[in-house]
């Protein structure tokens, strides 16, 4: 081999250290023989060991110490020597008795508990009477960081996952470039240790995500991934757990990002508190709110939404000359949908440019990315009501008809004409449904969600209100915070329990009720989606929030003309029909929710007897409903009825 072939050749730490196993081979054939080993502090521990002792404060005796251990399991011959040197073939694997024996730099502090090798667990020791003679181990994953292997503690696996190495980042909005300068020059400014802890706070974990992607790849340093939930709630498990994790960090300069948006209990919050408290390495925590540390320092940086302008400069940059082909359709879509950067860039991608409409598929595609994750609190309706199926008198109609103007001109008003740069409040739409059960509240609901083309969520009240304190404002928020998305409407049904008036203050349940009720106040007023309530007791609501509310639609109980059109409306044009008389149907003195229950009921009657649907079989289904009701068909009612 040439010289220039042998300049060419790289020299990793896996030969190096392989060099120095051999100079210890000879060291220790130098002891046998029995001439003093000559050992030299620096030919005889590569960089690794240097690397090692420096990030963990290891003594030469230590290092020392670490290459008997590395020596054996990469030659097993040298057990022979070891045994040799301490009078004893039965020994061939190392202790602190042999170094002691062979070098001359000893250092007691070694064999402590708090010392660099056992505090760390660099290397693990057998179970012995005697700790000098006790055999000792190297810890695999410290085997691999001195071989120079891009290997990770298999410990951590069940509770961390590295972020990869070689992808980069999704892209990043300018808009939130300065948190990431910010996070830079924190760490850069605080060198002493433990490092201050960034708290990136804000509704979007994959933009905080992304932040947390870009600083590390500027940093030169690893990131992992850990939920909060799966922190240890024993201290002891904790403990182990966070010094297997702060050797990782030293090993492998890695950053710990920890998701701490949902907690399912105090004892998980206390568990991530003494975590962060007496961590010493750099972490980066994701939340919704800032949280208070008493014993770590915090750097907090508030992750906002994109603004519009820049949501705008987005979707005109991914589409590119597609653009055109929404024909004006990307205003309203900007103002619904409430994405980030990498959820524009994907819609963008996706769109087929070949779709006969173009607008309706990215629409469709946005309200697909929005959707919230509700599944503990909330209900997604499939909407298949049209207003046409909607009987009101036309006043109450009116009104609706103004709740879906608003909801679809909102990037007009808020946006173009300015009203959103006058106040950031208040730019929600709450609108209250008062009416008798049966009415068609719910369906006017999901009238309005299929004319927008929005989902629509009903909220279970009961997984809402809580008999513990700040359960229930935990759990509005979370139904607020998935909801800002955009692409929802929100339905409290029979929210009286929840938004009736607030009570004079007797005792700490009075004041805790209270409480929740100015929460909601707060959240409906900076909620920017469409929130709908109903109510059977419109009298039973608090006025501090009919003040806030934008509309009241009244849901009278319908009059003998409306139950008739509410008839001839009620039957699928599938269904098969005959001598149903619409007019004295409208005699039965039942809302839209009976009648429709009647009439599904008439149908499986009907289906049954293989018959068209006839009013004796509506009289029948009738019956069953007045029964239900807790109430008796009058003959009033069915008195004109033709039977036959």
């Amino acid at each position: 081999m040439s010289i220039s072939q042998l300049s060419a050749v790289k020299i990793t730490p896996f030969v190096q250290v392989h060099q120095a196993i051999k100079g210890l081979s000879q060291a220790l054939q130098n002891v046998l023989a029995g001439q003093p080993p000559n050992f030299t502090t620096d030919p005889l521990f590569p960089p690794t060991f240097r690397t090692l002792a420096q990030q963990f404060g290891l003594t030469a005796f230590e290092q020392f110490i670490l290459l008997l251990a590395v020596g054996i399991e990469l030659n097993p011959q040298l057990g022979q020597r070891y045994g040799e040197i301490m009078g004893n073939a039965q020994h061939s694997l190392p202790t602190f008795a042999l170094a002691l024996t062979l070098f001359p730099q000893t250092d007691w502090q070694a064999f402590t508990t708090q010392s660099p090798l056992l505090h760390w667990r660099l290397i693990e020791l057998a179970p012995h009477p005697t700790l000098t003679q006790a055999p000792l181990r190297i810890q695999p994953r410290i085997l691999a960081f001195l071989l120079g292997t891009t290997d990770h503690d298999p410990e951590l696996s069940h509770w961390v996952q590295p972020f990869s190495a070689q992808s980069s980042p999704p892209p990043l909005a300018t808009f939130y470039q300065p948190v990431v300068q910010g996070a830079l020059q924190t760490w850069a400014s605080e060198r002493s240790q433990p490092w201050p802890l960034l708290q990136l706070c804000g509704l979007d974990l994959r933009v905080k995500t992304t932040i947390a992607q870009v600083l590390c790849q500027q940093l030169g340093c690893q990131l992992w991934r850990l939920s909060a939930t799966l922190l240890p709630s024993n201290p002891l498990e904790l403990g182990q757990w966070q010094q297997c994790w702060q050797r990782e960090a030293l090993l492998s300069s890695s950053i710990l990002l920890i998701e701490g948006d949902r907690f399912t209990s105090s004892v998980q919050q206390a568990a991530l508190t003494q975590f962060l408290e007496t961590l010493h390495t750099p972490v980066i925590l994701c939340s919704r709110e800032p949280q208070h540390f008493e014993h770590r320092r915090s750097q907090i940086f508030e992750v906002q939404p994109l603004p519009h302008s820049e949501k705008h400069q987005l979707w005109q940059q991914y589409l590119g000359e597609r653009a055109v082909q929404l024909n004006g359709s990307l205003a309203p879509l900007i103002a619904q949908f409430n994405l980030n950067s990498s959820q524009i860039q994907v819609a963008c991608e996706s769109l087929n440019p070949d779709a006969p409409d173009p607008a309706a598929q990215l629409w469709d595609f946005c309200r697909q990315q929005a959707r919230p994750r509700l599944e503990h609190h909330a209900q997604r309706l499939d909407c298949v009501a049209t207003w046409a199926d909607l009987v009101l008198p036309p006043r109450e109609k009116q009104v609706l008809e103004a709740v879906a103007i608003q909801v679809r001109q909102r990037a007009k008003v808020y946006q173009e004409w300015g009203f959103a740069q006058k106040s950031a409040r208040g730019l929600g739409l709450t609108v209250l449904f008062a009416g008798a059960s049966g009415t068609g509240k719910t369906m006017a609901a999901e009238v309005l969600a299929n004319a927008l083309r929005l989902d629509l969520y009903r909220i279970d009240l009961s997984s809402v209100v809580s008999k513990y304190i700040g359960e229930t404002e935990k759990n509005l928020a979370q139904i607020f915070d998935a909801a800002e998305t955009g692409g929802v409407v929100l339905l409290f049904d029979e929210a009286d329990a929840l938004f009736g008036k607030r009570t004079e203050v007797k005792d700490s349940h009075d004041r805790h009720a209270n409480i929740e009720v100015s929460y909601l106040l707060q959240r409906m007023e900076a909620f920017r989606g469409l929130a709908i309530l109903t109510t059977n007791l419109k009298d039973a609501v608090d006025q501090a929030f009919v003040r806030r509310l934008r509309f009241i639609v009244n849901f009278p109980f319908p009059d003998r003309a409306v139950r008739s059109e509410i008839w001839q409306r009620i039957f699928p044009a599938q269904t098969p029909i005959e001598g149903l008389d619409f007019e004295l149907l409208g005699d039965l003195d039942v809302a839209g929710g009976s009648i429709r229950s009647i009439a599904l009921n008439a149908a499986f009657i009907a289906a049954d007897a293989d018959e068209p649907v006839r009013m004796k079989y509506i009289l029948q289904a009738a019956k069953l409903e007045y029964q239900k009701m807790g109430r008796s068909l009058t003959k009033a009612e069915t008195k004109y009825w033709d039977l036959d």
